[in-house]
């Protein structure tokens, strides 16, 4: 295991040496034409010899990379374009090993725990390999299941987990230290939020306690299956679960066979997603295509659902942060560049000392010239065109005061696998198609929360319209009894135009409030919505004929 970190670290200082030397030493004495010269190339390279140490180890390591892939907004393309394909490319443990790990974790033979079992993986991950089964008959009976799947860890996952996380950790201690990194990233915060999310997914216990969960938020959604858990034969290193192995959500060519459009497919998986993310706040933070099957149906009124599988890697979206991403959703939507940073900054992506003025005009400049663009269109783009836009906007990214929410980076990599998933489904797949009702959807929900914050800020407003008057007085008697004699001609004057204007300005604000108040709850509430209005007209007429009695006067 010695073995094994001295590689993961010397990969780790051998890469961030070279990237010291060609991005900040060049640079600063002068030779930054050098350093950009092969860039791209070095870059690629890095991912490349990542890409190989990943697969000869296994371990979190493949993880990482497939972390690292889905890392758009942070890592050049160069990167994460040569580790998208990075897969749990590992051969298979012997079965015996597998076997004898089961068998202690169960406290029985497989012979006795199952009637049958394959001893040739139906698929081997870094974590562990899935082997079909079929239960006995009195446990077939009392589950009524009878083909299931049994997940078994790899031997000695748990001291490679820990091997890895602690070379993980010193590497983002060394990161902490640069300051490129530490202005855009708690380093050490992040390294933990990957730990957490590791040491959950190799818990079978806790992955089968989140597919229950799973299942009961979409209890009402006849869209979305999951398998059943058999408790009787599932430990912390073993789950067994019902197969539910049917169409891989990217088999296009079986989808087709089986009557069933991929385009559908792709839009009805964008529009799952959304509800996981934006609505109930519970998510599958890995759906790629091996963790999502398409089950035909017969009868009912729906002829095909999704059926969700390994829950090992699950996250939660606070209110707030949901609330935040809705703001966002529907800015996208609109194409509204100055939403689109209100909503980064409300879930708490952009510091409050950002200067985010053009940052606006970026969003909006994107919105303006690539805004509801599919992906067909997208790579019909000169590429040109594109590397300008995306130098400038990184560019001016990299210079904001940034930092990540808790479970940000686990809902960034489920939009990049939907995203990514829905484009390969159906290559004339344009993501506002889906973003465009999903988001209309959300502004009906959250009109009747507008409707009530108006009508209970015109109820606040009336209030301080009021006691103003009558805290104006009160000033105004202060000032007369107190040190400062007002005896003065001017004086008094001066008093008296201040306390008509600031009466003229109560009534402009009185007439806002009534008039928008009005305007907003007149859809839902007509009578008092009208009545609000009307009433509006009495401070306007105030506002407006006051000025001028007094002139007259």
């Amino acid at each position: 295991m010695k073995a094994r970190s001295r590689r993961i670290l010397w990969f780790a200082a051998r890469y961030l040496a070279q990237t010291w030397w060609f991005e900040l030493f060049l640079p600063r004495i002068g030779l930054a034409r050098l350093s950009a010269r092969r860039r791209s190339r070095r870059l690629q390279r890095i991912a490349q010899h990542f890409h190989v140490l990943a697969v000869d180890l296994g371990g979190l390591m493949i993880k990482v990379g497939q972390f690292m892939s889905s890392r758009l907004d942070v890592l050049p393309p160069e990167i994460t374009k040569e580790l998208e394909g990075l897969q749990d490319e590992v051969p298979a443990v012997p079965f015996p090993a597998i076997q004898a790990l089961a068998e202690r974790e169960l406290g029985l033979s497989l012979e006795r725990a199952f009637s049958f079992i394959d001893p040739v993986p139906l698929a081997a991950a870094s974590l562990g390999q899935v082997h079909r089964a079929r239960l006995s008959g009195t446990d077939a009976a009392e589950t009524g299941l009878a083909d299931v799947v049994v997940k078994i860890q790899r031997p000695g996952i748990d001291t490679i987990v820990d091997v890895d996380l602690a070379a993980l950790r010193r590497v983002g201690g060394w990161l902490s230290h640069v300051r490129l990194v530490y202005d855009r990233v708690d380093m050490p915060q992040l390294v933990e939020e990957f730990a957490i999310t590791s040491l959950e997914e190799i818990d079978y216990l806790n992955e089968a306690s989140n597919g229950e969960r799973f299942e009961a938020d979409f209890a009402d959604d006849r869209r979305v299956r999951v398998p059943e858990t058999v408790w009787e034969r599932t430990t912390r290193r073993v789950l067994t679960m019902q197969d539910v192995t049917a169409i891989k959500i990217n088999d296009v060519d079986a989808l087709r066979a089986a009557g069933i459009d991929p385009a559908d497919v792709a839009t009805e998986f964008a529009s799952v997603m959304f509800d996981q993310l934006f609505d109930r706040g519970y998510f599958h933070a890995d759906p790629h295509p091996g963790n999502i099957f398409v089950t035909p149906t017969e009868g009912g009124d729906r002829p095909w659902v999704f059926t969700f599988v390994d829950f090992g890697m699950m996250g939660e979206v606070p209110t707030m942060l949901r609330a935040g991403l809705r703001k966002i959703l529907i800015a996208a939507a609109s194409r509204n560049g100055k939403g689109m940073v209100d909503g980064v900054r409300d879930i708490g992506v952009l510091l409050p000392s950002a200067d985010t003025v053009e940052l606006e005009r970026a969003m909006t400049a994107i919105f303006a010239r690539f805004g509801g663009m599919g992906f067909a269109e997208l790579q019909q783009v000169d590429p040109r065109e594109f590397r300008v836009f995306a130098t400038e906007f990184g560019d001016l990214v990299r210079t904001l005061p940034v930092q990540l929410p808790e479970n940000f980076l686990l809902i960034v990599r489920a939009l990049s696998l939907t995203s990514g998933m829905c484009s390969s489904l159906d290559p004339a797949f344009n993501i506002w198609d889906a973003v465009e009702p999903y988001s209309a959807k959300l502004i009906r929900e959250e009109s009747g929360n507008a409707v009530q914050a108006a009508a209970k800020q015109v109820l606040s407003t009336a209030g301080v319209i009021s006691r103003l008057p009558g805290r104006i007085d009160s000033v105004i008697t202060r000032i007369e009894e107190g040190t400062v004699i007002v005896q003065t001609p001017k004086l008094e004057r001066r008093l008296e135009s201040i306390e008509r204007t600031t009466r003229r300005l109560v009534s402009a604000v009185a007439f806002a409030a009534l008039l928008i108040g009005g305007v907003l709850l007149r859809p839902d509430a007509v009578v008092l919505g009208t009545i609000l209005m009307i009433a509006s007209a009495l401070p306007l007429l105030h506002a407006l004929l006051a000025g001028w009695f007094a002139r007259r006067g």
